[in-house]
């Protein structure tokens, strides 16, 4: 049985693209050509992810996951976040509309 989370956080959360610029990058001594080099796609890709203007997509995170050694629902988790805060502050006045049902 899992609990859910009804608490909203009041930041958005990191983007992968930060994780990689921020951590996964500086801890393995890659640049952008590096990582490009290492995961298979182009440079122009992984600089996108880099400045947050394109999302992790599940090819994206299977790569980065078998390049780091993580998993790539580690990844996917990451961006659904984001995604999912990015959607809630997009359309927050219609959700305020929207009355939950009850089951009868």
């Amino acid at each position: 049985m899992s609990i859910p989370n009804t608490t909203k956080s009041k930041r958005r959360p990191t983007h992968p693209g930060e994780m990689l610029r921020e951590d996964f990058l500086p801890d393995y001594g890659l640049t952008v050509s590096g990582l490009a080099e290492a995961v298979g796609v182009s440079r122009q890709s992984i600089n996108e992810v880099l400045r947050e203007r394109r999302s992790v997509s599940p090819e994206m995170a299977l790569r980065l996951g078998r390049l780091f050694g993580n998993s790539p629902e580690f990844w996917l988790n990451a961006q659904r976040a984001v995604d999912l805060w990015d959607a809630s502050e997009a359309i927050k006045k219609d959700m305020a509309r929207i009355k939950p049902l009850n089951a009868a």
